[in-house]
Protein backbone atom coordinates (compact mmCIF):
# COMPACT_ATOMS: atom_id res chain seq x y z
CA UNK A 1 0.00 0.00 0.00
CA UNK A 2 2.49 2.51 0.72
CA UNK A 3 4.68 1.30 -2.30
CA UNK A 4 1.60 2.53 -4.04
CA UNK A 5 0.84 5.21 -2.94
CA UNK A 6 4.27 6.65 -3.91
CA UNK A 7 6.24 6.27 -0.75
CA UNK A 8 8.90 4.26 0.10
CA UNK A 9 8.91 1.52 2.84
CA UNK A 10 11.70 0.37 4.73
CA UNK A 11 11.06 -2.65 7.16
CA UNK A 12 12.63 -1.81 10.47
CA UNK A 13 10.87 -4.94 12.33
CA UNK A 14 14.28 -6.86 13.42
CA UNK A 15 16.30 -3.34 13.93
CA UNK A 16 17.29 -3.15 17.67
CA UNK A 17 17.29 -0.19 19.93
CA UNK A 18 20.34 1.38 19.04
CA UNK A 19 19.84 0.91 14.95
CA UNK A 20 16.42 2.64 15.23
CA UNK A 21 17.96 5.27 17.68
CA UNK A 22 20.29 5.90 15.02
CA UNK A 23 17.99 5.86 11.78
CA UNK A 24 15.35 8.14 13.45
CA UNK A 25 15.84 10.96 11.67
CA UNK A 26 15.66 9.91 7.76
CA UNK A 27 12.26 9.13 8.16
CA UNK A 28 8.65 11.03 7.61
CA UNK A 29 6.71 8.52 8.93
CA UNK A 30 6.91 5.81 11.28
CA UNK A 31 3.75 2.35 11.90
CA UNK A 32 4.22 0.26 14.76
CA UNK A 33 2.84 -2.27 16.48
CA UNK A 34 2.60 -2.97 20.65
CA UNK A 35 6.21 -4.90 20.57
CA UNK A 36 8.03 -1.26 20.21
CA UNK A 37 7.70 1.47 22.16
CA UNK A 38 8.35 5.00 21.07
CA UNK A 39 9.40 7.45 23.51
CA UNK A 40 10.85 11.05 23.95
CA UNK A 41 14.39 10.73 23.00
CA UNK A 42 13.42 8.81 19.24
CA UNK A 43 10.68 11.44 18.65
CA UNK A 44 13.34 14.51 19.39
CA UNK A 45 15.89 13.15 17.12
CA UNK A 46 13.55 12.85 13.79
CA UNK A 47 13.68 16.00 13.00
CA UNK A 48 11.35 14.91 9.70
CA UNK A 49 8.94 12.61 11.42
CA UNK A 50 5.57 13.79 10.47
CA UNK A 51 3.13 10.91 11.39
CA UNK A 52 3.14 7.61 13.96
CA UNK A 53 0.46 5.13 13.22
CA UNK A 54 -0.05 2.59 15.69
CA UNK A 55 -1.28 -0.91 14.60
CA UNK A 56 -3.64 -1.10 17.16
CA UNK A 57 -6.25 0.32 19.88
CA UNK A 58 -3.85 1.43 22.48
CA UNK A 59 -1.21 3.94 22.16
CA UNK A 60 0.69 3.52 25.87
CA UNK A 61 4.06 2.90 23.43
CA UNK A 62 3.93 6.17 22.21
CA UNK A 63 4.78 9.31 24.16
CA UNK A 64 1.88 11.62 23.52
CA UNK A 65 3.31 14.59 25.05
CA UNK A 66 6.50 14.76 23.55
CA UNK A 67 5.00 13.91 19.71
CA UNK A 68 2.38 16.50 20.50
CA UNK A 69 4.65 19.49 21.46
CA UNK A 70 6.73 18.29 18.38
CA UNK A 71 3.66 18.53 16.29
CA UNK A 72 4.09 14.65 15.37
CA UNK A 73 0.62 13.59 14.70
CA UNK A 74 -0.24 10.04 16.33
CA UNK A 75 -2.63 7.50 14.51
CA UNK A 76 -4.14 4.16 15.81
CA UNK A 77 -6.52 1.45 14.39
CA UNK A 78 -9.39 1.45 17.04
CA UNK A 79 -12.16 -1.04 15.79
CA UNK A 80 -9.56 -3.45 13.84
CA UNK A 81 -9.70 -5.98 16.43
CA UNK A 82 -13.25 -5.66 17.45
CA UNK A 83 -14.98 -8.77 15.90
CA UNK A 84 -12.24 -10.65 16.58
CA UNK A 85 -12.58 -10.12 20.58
CA UNK A 86 -16.30 -10.32 20.49
CA UNK A 87 -15.98 -13.77 18.66
CA UNK A 88 -13.33 -14.74 21.49
CA UNK A 89 -15.90 -13.94 24.30
CA UNK A 90 -18.34 -16.63 22.18
CA UNK A 91 -15.82 -18.80 22.56
CA UNK A 92 -15.52 -18.46 25.55
CA UNK A 93 -19.19 -18.84 26.34
CA UNK A 94 -19.40 -21.74 24.79
CA UNK A 95 -16.09 -23.81 26.22
CA UNK A 96 -17.81 -23.45 29.87
CA UNK A 97 -21.40 -24.21 28.64
CA UNK A 98 -20.10 -26.85 27.16
CA UNK A 99 -16.87 -27.95 28.56
CA UNK A 100 -15.56 -28.53 25.55
CA UNK A 101 -11.56 -27.96 25.93
CA UNK A 102 -12.15 -30.65 28.88
CA UNK A 103 -13.87 -32.88 27.24
CA UNK A 104 -11.12 -32.56 24.26
CA UNK A 105 -8.25 -33.70 26.79
CA UNK A 106 -10.63 -36.59 28.42
CA UNK A 107 -11.12 -38.89 25.28
CA UNK A 108 -7.67 -37.90 23.84
CA UNK A 109 -6.26 -39.32 26.91
CA UNK A 110 -8.25 -42.36 25.92
CA UNK A 111 -11.50 -41.87 28.44
CA UNK A 112 -15.21 -41.99 27.20
CA UNK A 113 -16.90 -39.91 29.86
CA UNK A 114 -20.09 -38.97 28.74
CA UNK A 115 -21.67 -38.07 32.25
CA UNK A 116 -18.95 -35.38 33.38
CA UNK A 117 -19.42 -33.22 30.36
CA UNK A 118 -22.70 -32.41 30.71
CA UNK A 119 -23.59 -29.42 29.01
CA UNK A 120 -26.17 -26.41 28.99
CA UNK A 121 -28.12 -24.71 25.74
CA UNK A 122 -27.40 -21.19 25.90
CA UNK A 123 -30.73 -20.81 24.02
CA UNK A 124 -33.06 -18.96 27.07
CA UNK A 125 -30.39 -17.69 29.26
CA UNK A 126 -29.42 -14.69 30.48
CA UNK A 127 -26.26 -12.85 29.60
CA UNK A 128 -24.93 -9.76 31.40
CA UNK A 129 -22.52 -7.48 29.60
CA UNK A 130 -20.71 -5.16 31.64
CA UNK A 131 -19.12 -2.57 29.44
CA UNK A 132 -21.50 -2.00 25.84
CA UNK A 133 -19.09 -0.06 23.63
CA UNK A 134 -18.03 -1.89 20.08
CA UNK A 135 -17.06 -4.94 21.53
CA UNK A 136 -19.85 -5.46 23.95
CA UNK A 137 -22.04 -4.68 21.63
CA UNK A 138 -20.84 -7.16 19.07
CA UNK A 139 -21.22 -9.51 22.01
CA UNK A 140 -24.79 -8.87 22.04
CA UNK A 141 -25.63 -9.46 18.66
CA UNK A 142 -23.95 -12.68 18.95
CA UNK A 143 -25.75 -13.59 21.93
CA UNK A 144 -29.00 -13.11 20.77
CA UNK A 145 -28.53 -15.27 17.43
CA UNK A 146 -28.45 -17.91 20.25
CA UNK A 147 -31.53 -17.34 21.58
CA UNK A 148 -29.95 -15.74 24.59
CA UNK A 149 -31.59 -12.76 26.56
CA UNK A 150 -28.93 -9.59 26.70
CA UNK A 151 -28.77 -7.56 29.94
CA UNK A 152 -25.87 -4.61 29.99
CA UNK A 153 -24.84 -2.00 32.27
CA UNK A 154 -22.62 0.80 30.57
CA UNK A 155 -22.87 4.44 32.44
CA UNK A 156 -22.56 5.67 29.16
CA UNK A 157 -25.56 4.42 27.41
CA UNK A 158 -28.95 5.53 27.20
CA UNK A 159 -31.61 3.16 27.67
CA UNK A 160 -32.99 4.29 23.77
CA UNK A 161 -29.93 3.73 22.85
CA UNK A 162 -29.89 0.06 24.24
CA UNK A 163 -33.72 -0.39 23.41
CA UNK A 164 -32.18 -0.48 19.29
CA UNK A 165 -30.15 -3.10 20.09
CA UNK A 166 -32.42 -5.38 21.73
CA UNK A 167 -30.69 -4.88 25.40
CA UNK A 168 -32.28 -4.53 28.71
CA UNK A 169 -29.94 -1.51 30.15
CA UNK A 170 -30.29 -2.35 34.07
CA UNK A 171 -27.38 -1.68 36.93
CA UNK A 172 -24.32 -3.92 37.72
CA UNK A 173 -26.24 -5.09 40.80
CA UNK A 174 -29.03 -6.57 38.39
CA UNK A 175 -26.44 -7.93 35.97
CA UNK A 176 -25.06 -9.76 39.19
CA UNK A 177 -28.12 -11.16 40.30
CA UNK A 178 -30.07 -12.25 37.27
CA UNK A 179 -27.38 -13.29 35.17
CA UNK A 180 -26.74 -16.88 33.92
CA UNK A 181 -23.39 -15.85 32.51
CA UNK A 182 -21.50 -12.37 32.33
CA UNK A 183 -19.26 -11.01 30.23
CA UNK A 184 -16.91 -7.68 31.11
CA UNK A 185 -15.83 -5.25 28.36
CA UNK A 186 -14.77 -2.26 30.60
CA UNK A 187 -11.28 -0.68 30.90
CA UNK A 188 -9.48 -1.70 34.33
CA UNK A 189 -9.89 1.92 36.20
CA UNK A 190 -10.73 2.63 40.11
CA UNK A 191 -14.57 1.64 39.53
CA UNK A 192 -14.07 -1.79 38.12
CA UNK A 193 -10.31 -3.09 39.72
CA UNK A 194 -11.32 -6.05 41.74
CA UNK A 195 -15.53 -5.63 40.46
CA UNK A 196 -16.07 -9.42 40.74
CA UNK A 197 -14.63 -10.11 44.73
CA UNK A 198 -16.26 -12.64 46.90
CA UNK A 199 -18.81 -10.53 48.08
CA UNK A 200 -20.10 -9.60 44.30
CA UNK A 201 -19.64 -13.27 43.32
CA UNK A 202 -21.55 -14.57 46.45
CA UNK A 203 -24.42 -12.36 45.08
CA UNK A 204 -24.36 -13.97 41.73
CA UNK A 205 -26.59 -16.89 40.92
CA UNK A 206 -25.28 -20.43 41.96
CA UNK A 207 -23.32 -21.97 38.97
CA UNK A 208 -22.75 -18.41 37.11
CA UNK A 209 -20.18 -18.54 34.42
CA UNK A 210 -17.49 -15.95 34.07
CA UNK A 211 -15.93 -14.40 30.97
CA UNK A 212 -13.06 -11.95 30.83
CA UNK A 213 -11.47 -11.07 27.79
CA UNK A 214 -10.87 -7.16 28.93
CA UNK A 215 -8.45 -6.65 31.42
CA UNK A 216 -7.03 -8.75 34.03
CA UNK A 217 -7.35 -6.84 37.68
CA UNK A 218 -11.39 -6.62 36.81
CA UNK A 219 -12.08 -10.25 38.57
CA UNK A 220 -10.36 -11.16 41.95
CA UNK A 221 -8.61 -14.22 40.86
CA UNK A 222 -8.31 -15.37 44.22
CA UNK A 223 -12.45 -15.24 44.72
CA UNK A 224 -12.95 -16.24 41.46
CA UNK A 225 -10.88 -19.65 42.35
CA UNK A 226 -12.83 -19.88 45.75
CA UNK A 227 -16.26 -19.36 43.67
CA UNK A 228 -15.23 -22.04 42.02
CA UNK A 229 -13.71 -24.51 44.61
CA UNK A 230 -17.38 -23.80 45.86
CA UNK A 231 -19.61 -24.14 42.90
CA UNK A 232 -21.06 -20.99 42.97
CA UNK A 233 -19.28 -20.06 39.77
CA UNK A 234 -19.58 -23.30 37.46
CA UNK A 235 -17.14 -22.18 34.58
CA UNK A 236 -14.58 -19.18 33.95
CA UNK A 237 -13.05 -17.77 30.62
CA UNK A 238 -9.76 -16.29 30.90
CA UNK A 239 -8.16 -14.27 27.99
CA UNK A 240 -6.43 -11.34 30.39
CA UNK A 241 -5.13 -11.96 33.86
CA UNK A 242 -3.45 -9.54 36.66
CA UNK A 243 0.22 -10.82 35.91
CA UNK A 244 0.98 -11.73 32.07
CA UNK A 245 2.57 -14.61 32.05
CA UNK A 246 0.57 -15.55 34.75
CA UNK A 247 2.97 -16.02 37.88
CA UNK A 248 2.82 -19.01 39.52
CA UNK A 249 0.62 -17.92 42.40
CA UNK A 250 -2.13 -18.62 39.69
CA UNK A 251 -1.58 -21.92 38.67
CA UNK A 252 -4.31 -23.33 40.99
CA UNK A 253 -6.45 -21.18 39.28
CA UNK A 254 -5.54 -21.89 35.47
CA UNK A 255 -4.81 -25.53 36.40
CA UNK A 256 -8.56 -25.78 37.82
CA UNK A 257 -10.91 -27.91 35.42
CA UNK A 258 -13.90 -25.28 35.06
CA UNK A 259 -11.76 -22.51 33.93
CA UNK A 260 -10.96 -21.94 30.24
CA UNK A 261 -7.75 -20.13 29.75
CA UNK A 262 -5.72 -18.22 26.82
CA UNK A 263 -2.52 -16.11 26.43
CA UNK A 264 -4.08 -12.65 25.76
CA UNK A 265 -5.40 -13.71 22.19
CA UNK A 266 -8.85 -12.32 22.03
CA UNK A 267 -7.53 -9.85 19.48
CA UNK A 268 -4.98 -12.13 17.75
CA UNK A 269 -6.70 -13.17 14.55
CA UNK A 270 -5.25 -13.10 10.85
CA UNK A 271 -7.89 -10.71 9.85
CA UNK A 272 -7.67 -8.24 12.36
CA UNK A 273 -3.87 -8.35 12.32
CA UNK A 274 -4.43 -7.13 8.38
CA UNK A 275 -7.15 -5.10 9.40
CA UNK A 276 -5.54 -3.09 11.57
CA UNK A 277 -2.50 -2.69 9.65
CA UNK A 278 -4.36 -1.62 6.78
CA UNK A 279 -6.38 0.65 8.59
CA UNK A 280 -2.88 2.34 10.06
CA UNK A 281 -1.24 2.37 6.67
CA UNK A 282 -4.15 4.56 5.02
CA UNK A 283 -4.45 6.73 7.48
CA UNK A 284 -0.46 6.85 7.42
CA UNK A 285 -0.59 7.46 3.67
CA UNK A 286 -3.56 10.41 3.80
CA UNK A 287 -1.58 11.86 7.09
CA UNK A 288 2.07 12.13 4.88
CA UNK A 289 -0.66 13.51 1.80
CA UNK A 290 -1.51 16.45 4.19
CA UNK A 291 -5.03 14.78 4.15
CA UNK A 292 -7.54 14.70 6.49
CA UNK A 293 -7.38 11.60 8.67
CA UNK A 294 -9.84 9.65 10.86
CA UNK A 295 -8.47 8.19 13.64
CA UNK A 296 -6.11 11.11 14.55
CA UNK A 297 -5.48 10.56 18.68
CA UNK A 298 -3.55 13.81 19.45
CA UNK A 299 -5.35 16.00 16.13
CA UNK A 300 -6.50 18.82 18.30
CA UNK A 301 -3.99 19.03 20.52
CA UNK A 302 -1.48 19.66 18.13
CA UNK A 303 -3.48 22.77 16.95
CA UNK A 304 -3.24 23.89 20.15
CA UNK A 305 0.43 22.94 21.26
CA UNK A 306 1.26 26.52 20.25
CA UNK A 307 -1.64 28.05 22.56
CA UNK A 308 -0.07 27.79 25.76
CA UNK A 309 -2.85 30.13 27.15
CA UNK A 310 -5.13 27.73 26.78
CA UNK A 311 -3.44 24.23 28.03
CA UNK A 312 -4.02 24.49 32.19
CA UNK A 313 -7.92 24.97 31.13
CA UNK A 314 -8.36 22.15 29.47
CA UNK A 315 -6.30 20.10 32.11
CA UNK A 316 -9.05 21.57 34.37
CA UNK A 317 -11.80 20.90 32.05
CA UNK A 318 -10.29 16.90 31.90
CA UNK A 319 -10.40 16.78 35.72
CA UNK A 320 -13.74 18.48 36.72
CA UNK A 321 -15.39 16.13 33.88
CA UNK A 322 -13.70 12.65 35.89
CA UNK A 323 -14.99 13.97 38.87
CA UNK A 324 -17.80 14.39 37.57
CA UNK A 325 -18.69 11.46 36.38
CA UNK A 326 -17.38 9.79 39.75
CA UNK A 327 -19.64 11.90 41.79
CA UNK A 328 -23.10 12.41 39.83
CA UNK A 329 -26.07 10.14 40.60
CA UNK A 330 -27.52 8.05 38.36
CA UNK A 331 -27.03 7.52 34.31
CA UNK A 332 -26.50 10.98 32.81
CA UNK A 333 -28.37 11.64 29.61
CA UNK A 334 -27.25 15.61 29.10
CA UNK A 335 -23.65 17.45 30.13
CA UNK A 336 -23.42 20.70 30.09
CA UNK A 337 -20.23 22.75 29.97
CA UNK A 338 -20.34 26.47 31.20
CA UNK A 339 -17.41 28.95 30.92
CA UNK A 340 -16.57 32.20 32.08
CA UNK A 341 -13.30 34.21 31.92
CA UNK A 342 -11.58 35.45 28.87
CA UNK A 343 -9.53 32.57 28.23
CA UNK A 344 -12.15 30.08 28.39
CA UNK A 345 -14.97 31.77 26.80
CA UNK A 346 -12.44 32.08 23.58
CA UNK A 347 -11.46 28.04 23.61
CA UNK A 348 -15.21 26.99 24.61
CA UNK A 349 -15.11 24.88 21.71
CA UNK A 350 -12.22 23.32 22.57
CA UNK A 351 -12.74 23.32 26.30
CA UNK A 352 -16.29 21.29 26.46
CA UNK A 353 -14.04 18.85 24.85
CA UNK A 354 -11.56 17.85 26.94
CA UNK A 355 -14.53 18.11 29.96
CA UNK A 356 -16.81 15.50 28.18
CA UNK A 357 -12.98 13.36 27.60
CA UNK A 358 -12.57 13.28 30.92
CA UNK A 359 -15.87 12.46 31.37
CA UNK A 360 -16.14 9.82 29.29
CA UNK A 361 -12.81 8.13 30.03
CA UNK A 362 -13.38 7.20 33.74
CA UNK A 363 -15.70 4.75 32.69
CA UNK A 364 -15.39 3.77 28.99
CA UNK A 365 -14.66 0.86 27.41
CA UNK A 366 -12.71 2.45 24.51
CA UNK A 367 -9.81 5.12 23.74
CA UNK A 368 -11.34 8.49 24.84
CA UNK A 369 -9.34 11.42 22.96
CA UNK A 370 -10.08 14.81 22.24
CA UNK A 371 -10.79 13.99 18.50
CA UNK A 372 -13.56 11.09 18.89
CA UNK A 373 -14.79 11.98 22.53
CA UNK A 374 -18.01 13.78 20.77
CA UNK A 375 -18.63 11.02 18.81
CA UNK A 376 -18.32 8.58 21.20
CA UNK A 377 -21.00 10.47 23.22
CA UNK A 378 -23.55 10.61 20.07
CA UNK A 379 -23.22 6.93 19.75
CA UNK A 380 -23.98 6.90 23.71
CA UNK A 381 -27.02 9.13 23.61
CA UNK A 382 -25.29 11.30 25.40
CA UNK A 383 -25.96 15.10 24.78
CA UNK A 384 -23.71 17.93 25.02
CA UNK A 385 -24.30 21.44 24.93
CA UNK A 386 -21.78 24.57 25.62
CA UNK A 387 -22.30 27.98 26.70
CA UNK A 388 -20.82 30.67 28.57
CA UNK A 389 -22.32 32.41 31.82
CA UNK A 390 -21.73 35.43 34.18
CA UNK A 391 -21.41 34.33 38.23
CA UNK A 392 -20.10 37.65 39.69
CA UNK A 393 -16.65 39.04 40.67
CA UNK A 394 -15.96 35.74 42.49
CA UNK A 395 -13.14 34.14 40.03
CA UNK A 396 -11.91 35.24 37.15
CA UNK A 397 -11.99 32.40 35.54
CA UNK A 398 -14.71 29.22 36.22
CA UNK A 399 -15.07 26.34 34.23
CA UNK A 400 -18.68 24.36 35.40
CA UNK A 401 -20.53 20.88 34.21
CA UNK A 402 -24.11 20.23 34.72
CA UNK A 403 -25.52 16.61 34.51
CA UNK A 404 -29.17 15.93 33.99
CA UNK A 405 -30.70 12.74 33.87
CA UNK A 406 -33.65 10.34 35.23
CA UNK A 407 -32.11 10.51 38.83
CA UNK A 408 -31.51 13.80 38.77
CA UNK A 409 -28.99 16.65 38.42
CA UNK A 410 -25.87 17.59 39.57
CA UNK A 411 -23.48 20.53 39.04
CA UNK A 412 -19.61 20.99 39.77
CA UNK A 413 -17.46 24.16 39.07
CA UNK A 414 -13.87 24.41 38.72
CA UNK A 415 -10.72 27.32 38.72
CA UNK A 416 -7.36 27.62 38.17
CA UNK A 417 -5.63 29.45 41.12
CA UNK A 418 -2.64 31.41 40.01
CA UNK A 419 -2.79 30.65 36.42
CA UNK A 420 -1.65 26.50 36.73
CA UNK A 421 -3.32 25.03 40.36
CA UNK A 422 -6.67 23.67 39.00
CA UNK A 423 -9.48 23.35 41.91
CA UNK A 424 -12.94 22.32 42.85
CA UNK A 425 -14.90 25.74 44.33
CA UNK A 426 -18.36 24.08 44.06
CA UNK A 427 -20.16 20.56 44.40
CA UNK A 428 -23.78 20.34 43.76
CA UNK A 429 -24.17 24.47 45.09
CA UNK A 430 -21.68 24.22 47.94
CA UNK A 431 -18.67 26.17 48.00
CA UNK A 432 -15.84 23.90 48.92
CA UNK A 433 -12.10 24.13 47.40
CA UNK A 434 -10.83 21.05 46.71
CA UNK A 435 -7.39 20.23 44.85
CA UNK A 436 -7.54 17.45 42.31
CA UNK A 437 -5.31 14.58 43.23
CA UNK A 438 -5.40 11.52 45.74
CA UNK A 439 -8.07 10.45 47.09
CA UNK A 440 -11.35 12.26 48.63
CA UNK A 441 -14.09 10.61 50.98
CA UNK A 442 -17.46 13.10 50.24
CA UNK A 443 -20.90 12.37 51.77
CA UNK A 444 -23.75 14.81 52.83
CA UNK A 445 -24.79 15.18 56.65
CA UNK A 446 -26.97 17.08 59.20
CA UNK A 447 -25.17 20.27 59.78
CA UNK A 448 -25.03 19.26 64.36
CA UNK A 449 -22.20 18.56 66.37
CA UNK A 450 -20.80 15.22 66.61
CA UNK A 451 -21.02 14.56 62.85
CA UNK A 452 -17.29 14.79 61.57
CA UNK A 453 -16.08 12.78 64.88
CA UNK A 454 -18.51 10.07 64.52
CA UNK A 455 -16.96 9.38 60.77
CA UNK A 456 -13.24 10.04 62.02
CA UNK A 457 -13.64 7.52 64.47
CA UNK A 458 -15.08 4.85 61.82
CA UNK A 459 -11.76 5.70 59.56
CA UNK A 460 -9.41 5.52 62.32
CA UNK A 461 -11.14 1.98 63.73
CA UNK A 462 -10.03 0.83 60.07
CA UNK A 463 -6.74 2.56 59.81
CA UNK A 464 -7.39 4.79 57.42
CA UNK A 465 -5.67 7.93 57.73
CA UNK A 466 -6.65 11.67 57.22
CA UNK A 467 -4.60 14.06 55.16
CA UNK A 468 -6.98 16.94 55.41
CA UNK A 469 -10.96 17.88 54.94
CA UNK A 470 -12.73 20.71 53.83
CA UNK A 471 -16.77 22.09 54.68
CA UNK A 472 -19.11 23.47 52.44
CA UNK A 473 -22.44 24.67 54.08
CA UNK A 474 -25.58 26.79 52.67
CA UNK A 475 -27.39 27.51 55.73
CA UNK A 476 -26.14 26.79 59.46
CA UNK A 477 -27.87 23.66 60.87
CA UNK A 478 -29.25 22.30 58.04
CA UNK A 479 -27.61 20.29 55.30
CA UNK A 480 -23.28 20.10 54.33
CA UNK A 481 -20.84 18.91 52.50
CA UNK A 482 -18.19 16.97 53.98
CA UNK A 483 -14.61 15.94 52.17
CA UNK A 484 -12.18 13.82 53.59
CA UNK A 485 -8.63 13.48 52.13
CA UNK A 486 -7.48 10.09 52.87
CA UNK A 487 -4.27 8.70 52.83
CA UNK A 488 -5.28 4.84 51.43
CA UNK A 489 -8.57 3.14 49.31
CA UNK A 490 -12.03 2.92 51.66
CA UNK A 491 -13.32 -0.82 51.71
CA UNK A 492 -17.04 -0.91 50.67
CA UNK A 493 -17.10 -2.21 54.93
CA UNK A 494 -15.91 1.20 55.34
CA UNK A 495 -18.29 3.07 53.35
CA UNK A 496 -20.88 1.36 54.30
CA UNK A 497 -20.05 1.80 58.05
CA UNK A 498 -20.15 5.54 57.16
CA UNK A 499 -23.57 5.56 54.96
CA UNK A 500 -25.05 3.57 58.35
CA UNK A 501 -24.38 6.50 60.59
CA UNK A 502 -27.38 8.81 61.10
CA UNK A 503 -27.99 11.89 59.54
CA UNK A 504 -24.79 11.03 56.57
CA UNK A 505 -26.36 10.09 53.26
CA UNK A 506 -24.78 10.16 49.72
CA UNK A 507 -21.62 8.86 50.87
CA UNK A 508 -19.04 8.43 47.80
CA UNK A 509 -15.10 8.43 46.80
CA UNK A 510 -13.44 10.96 44.66
CA UNK A 511 -9.95 9.58 42.99
CA UNK A 512 -7.26 11.22 41.14
CA UNK A 513 -4.67 8.59 41.40
CA UNK A 514 -1.90 8.04 38.66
Amino acid sequence: MLEEAGIEAVNGSKWAADQISEACSDFDGWIIRSGTTIGKEWIEKAGKLKVIGRAGVGVDNVDLSAATRRGVLVLNAPAGNTLSTAEHTMAMLLSIARSVPAASASIKSGQWDRKTFMGAELHGKTLGILGLGKIGKEVAVRAQAFGMRVIGSDPMLTPEAAERMGIDLVDVDTIIAESDYITVHTPLVAATRGLFNDETLGRCKRGVGIINCARGGIVDESALLRALESGQVSGAGLDVFTSEPPVEELRPLLDHPRTVCTPHIAASTEEAQEKVARQVTEQVIHALRGEPVLTAVNAMAIRLAAQSEVQPYLALAEQLGRAARQLAPGRTSRLKVRCHGDVPRRYMDVIHVSALKGFLQEGWSEPVNLVNALVLAQEAGLTVDVETFHPGDSYSNLIGLELSGAEGSFTMTGSLFGGSDPRIVSVDGYDVELRLNGRMLLYRNQDRPGMLAAVGTLLAEAGINIGSMALGRNRPGEEALTVIAVDSPLPETVLDAVSGLEGVHRVSMLEFMP
